[in-house]
């Protein structure tokens, strides 16, 4: 057994030589492109957000995401975009927010954004062509501000009406896949044509739950059905790459026979059957690793470690909870750590990485 010495004499000797890799990038740098963290501030000279352009710059972190309370105008949106972008320009951070329309936006009527409907309202009301026109819009408004990823479309399905945190806001297009499926298409289009990338949530289908895992636990093993994989299905069949978002969502028949683990930490899901049995290659994201659904059952290093071993190659984290500065750098430490002791992780990092930088060659 290593001594404690030992182990972080490895970790250093790791972090100072560069493996074969896209940009011969250090260990250090290629676990920083899995972090993407919520930050408080919302102008271009907080300390808060230098410090960020700081990490990024250094190459120590992957990308932001922006709530509502870092929106204090489109101007200063801009200028901490453009600081962000500047502090890396070979390899551009993934500026990030969730626009979806309807209920669930960041970028509101408040600070002179145009607002658009929500999933439902589009789907009930416009073509897939009307809302690809609806969606380039919003689309091309995001893009000015300086944004490089939406976290949409929503590819659940609205399989429960009654349902707390999908058909509650009518983030869901429709109850049948195939509809889903088309207005899917026409929202990456849109996002595609600004020059944004987009991210399919929630993966394996929040649309049957009956709980909200921003709260706590939520078991879809009794409502979950595979039809819910369709628009998964039908994209990635479609040469769909950029990113999926994995949910907090549990069900017995994927979980293995370890604790109960969610969908963000299952290798059932995210190795078995996104990546094997659907075929996706691009990157995958987790849902923010702070909703109760995680937070409440693993601590930090067990989320990071074990969302890295399922198979997920960025790990999101809204610092929300009870904000820390350092949560970026606590993280970082974690993935170098655990990679100074284990091969198998160090080796997930760099294939991780490597699909991300594969992902960002695309917003040159």
């Amino acid at each position: 057994m290593r001594t404690l010495s030992t182990r972080l004499l490895l970790a250093l000797a790791l972090l100072a030589t560069p493996l074969v890799s896209a940009n011969a990038a250090t260990l250090e740098q290629m676990a920083g492109q899995m972090i993407v963290i919520g930050f408080q501030g919302d102008d271009a000279d907080d300390a808060s957000v230098k410090a960020l352009r700081d990490e990024i710059a250094a190459g120590r972190l992957g990308g932001v995401m922006y709530l509502k309370t870092n929106v204090k105008s489109l101007d200063a949106v801009k200028a901490m975009n453009s600081a962000f972008k500047a502090a890396s320009p070979e390899l551009p951070p993934f500026i990030t927010l969730d626009q979806e329309g309807g209920a669930v936006e960041r970028l509101t009527r408040d600070v002179g954004f145009l607002e658009i409907p929500s999933a439902a309202t589009v789907a009930s009301g416009y073509s897939p062509q009307k809302a690809e026109a609806i969606y380039s819009s919003m689309a091309q408004d995001i893009a000015a501000l300086g944004f490089t990823v939406n976290f949409g479309p929503v590819a659940d399905v609205n399989v429960n009406p009654n349902n707390q945190v999908i058909a509650k806001f009518g983030r869901s297009f429709s109850p049948d896949p195939a509809v889903v499926t088309q207005y899917d298409q026409a929202f990456i289009n849109a996002h595609h044509k600004a020059g944004l990338l987009t991210s399919l949530k929630h993966f394996p289908g929040h649309g049957s739950s009956t709980a909200d895992s921003h709260a706590g636990f939520v078991d879809i093993t009794g409502t979950w059905s595979k039809a819910e994989l369709d628009p998964y299905r039908g994209l990635i069949a479609d040469g769909y790459e950029d990113m999926i978002m994995v949910g907090h969502l549990y069900h017995a028949d994927y979980s293995g026979t370890d604790q109960k683990l969610p969908a963000s930490l299952s290798p059932q899901w995210i190795t078995g059957v996104l990546r094997d049995e659907l075929g996706f290659k691009g990157v995958v994201i987790s849902d923010d690793l702070e909703m109760g659904a995680i937070r409440k059952l693993f601590d930090l290093h067990d989320t990071v470690t074990r969302a890295v071993r399922a198979g997920t190659d960025v790990l999101l984290f809204s610092n929300t909870a009870a904000y820390h500065a350092g949560l970026d750098k606590e993280i970082l430490a974690i993935l170098v750590d655990e990679a100074g002791k284990d091969p198998a992780f160090a080796a997930r990092i760099e294939e991780s990485y490597n699909r991300i930088v594969a992902l960002k060659s695309r917003l040159h």
